[in-house]
């Protein structure tokens, strides 16, 4: 797939996760990998619902701004993306949500459990819903070198890929972004289905 053809498709995907409630105001980010293994992210600031194809910036591993988009900014989380494209190389999209049930349902958790939910069976490895899934919280912090110590000191519980920054959202990857959407979609639907039966 094209560069161009790429961009048309997550910003597509984009809008209609901001109509879905996963990025009030300007939060999120995405970013993902080109043909040529090229990374690009999302620009700071962004209205989610208007975004485009140019409000992504080209980034190398360190998640260094690369000419010519030298004059903007990238999102303040560049370095969680490029901890993941380092931590799991065959990532091509990387994708973020502050969904409000994720952020309330990680208060004062180190992990999450979820269990008998059928849309378990929307992450890698699982077959069943009699399985007892496991997702990692980690702290907030505004230090991207914290967040990426601790996603490497815990890569053995990033194996659903996805994992949540307590009482901010959560973040899933995957090598398309048909993959990435549906692991977004499949865990905002086991958080709010968890806190409501916890109420």
């Amino acid at each position: 797939m094209s560069n161009s053809l790429i961009l048309e498709a997550i910003t597509r995907c984009i809008r209609d996760l901001n109509c879905s409630g996963h990025s009030p105001a300007t939060s999120t980010n995405y970013s993902f990998r080109d043909e040529e293994g090229k990374c690009w992210v999302t620009r700071s600031g962004i209205d989610k619902s208007f975004i485009n194809p140019t409000d992504f910036i080209e980034i190398d591993r360190e998640g260094k701004v690369l000419p010519p988009y030298e004059h903007m900014t990238p999102s303040a989380e560049t370095g969680i993306h490029c901890a993941l494209y380092e931590l799991f190389p065959n990532t091509q999209v990387v994708l973020h949500s502050h969904e409000l049930y994720a952020v309330v349902l990680t208060q004062n958790l180190s992990e999450v459990h979820f269990e008998g939910y059928e849309l378990q069976k929307a992450f890698p490895g699982v077959d069943t819903h009699q399985d007892k899934l496991t997702i990692p919280v980690i702290a907030n912090s505004q230090d991207m070198k914290a967040i990426r110590n601790e996603l490497i000191a815990r890569k053995n519980a990033l194996k659903y890929q996805v994992f949540m920054i307590e009482k901010h959202g959560f973040y899933t990857w995957a090598e398309t972004l048909f993959e990435a959407k549906k692991l977004l979609e499949a865990f905002s639907y086991l958080c709010r289905a968890e806190w409501l039966i916890k109420q």
